[in-house]
């Protein structure tokens, strides 16, 4: 890998006590890293007291004192962010860090500027139907509205250089983030490259959080970003 190459990534982490560690663990073996940051965003349960516990040189840990949202905490992270590259990382274990190296690889090869890891391309658990179809209609309207084919808008990873994210002047502060990254990244002309990432999707009994009111939201922002 090239010396160039400096990955930093922000965890938003809110109330996931069960998985923070094992994430964080898995983050920061990867060779690809030279900065994780992890924003507390205002949990209430055990997730800030574990984050305390964790050392690490390469670990910073940034504290909300109330929940404030997803957007809101990778703002934040990136305000701290020193690398070249920035990738977000959730803070349960939907995603898989060993993709950093195919999400990598494009940019390394000269192939792109920005990389996103696909949910569908690659092998995945079945989502919730309602979950797939609000994501089917996002790619879709996207799509449409920005003559575009990319399949999974709403993934968590994105790949981008941090000149570029900075550029966006990104305000959303809860998961349309995800929507408002998207298309000011299309709109600016640039074409996404999208990887087959694997991914395990889990329930609302296990933390899920995202859900019919979010995805709403989702739609309105689409709109909003392309034609305002």
């Amino acid at each position: 890998m090239k010396n160039s190459f400096k990955l930093s990534v922000i965890m938003p982490a809110f109330n996931e006590a069960k998985t923070v560690k094992t994430i964080i663990d898995k983050v920061l073996r990867r060779p690809e890293v030279f900065q994780l940051i992890v924003v507390d965003d205002g949990s209430t349960d055990q997730t800030a007291k574990i984050l305390k516990n964790i050392k690490h040189k390469k670990l910073t840990l940034l504290i909300h004192s109330k929940n404030k949202g997803k957007g809101a905490a990778v703002s934040t992270g990136l305000s701290q962010a020193t690398g070249k590259y920035i990738l977000i990382q959730d803070a349960d274990l939907e995603y898989d860090p060993e993709d950093y190296k195919i999400l990598i690889k494009p940019i390394i090869d000269g192939d792109a500027e920005v990389v996103y890891g696909s949910r569908f391309y690659g092998p995945h658990r079945n989502m919730l139907f309602w979950h797939k179809l609000g994501n089917d209609l996002l790619n879709l309207t996207i799509n449409i509205l920005f003559d575009t084919t990319i399949s999974d808008c709403e993934t968590c990873y994105k790949l981008i250089p941090i000149k570029l994210l900075n550029s966006l002047n990104l305000s959303s502060r809860r998961f349309d983030f995800e929507i408002e990254t998207t298309c000011k990244i299309l709109k600016k002309g640039i074409r996404i490259y999208e990887v087959p990432i694997s991914y395990a999707g889990r329930e609302y009994k296990d933390g899920k959080k995202i859900g019919l009111k979010d995805g709403i939201v989702a739609f309105l922002r689409v709109l909003q970003y392309r034609f305002l």
